[in-house]
């Protein structure tokens, strides 16, 4: 399967400051701005904000 530019991988980065990231993938026909995700971050031990690191 081919990768599209539609659904690109994006890289998500803990609000935290911790450093830790989950990797997704993302429309972007729907979601054309910067994705913001609330996960849960291990090193900080509760859910946070992760934000779409370009």
């Amino acid at each position: 399967m081919a990768r599209s530019e539609l659904r690109p991988v994006v890289r998500l980065t803990s609000t935290a400051g911790t450093g830790f990231t989950y990797v997704t993938r993302k429309s972007r026909r729907n979601d054309p701005d910067r994705l913001v995700l609330r996960k849960y971050d291990p090193v900080a031990r509760q859910h946070v904000a992760f934000r779409e690191a370009r």
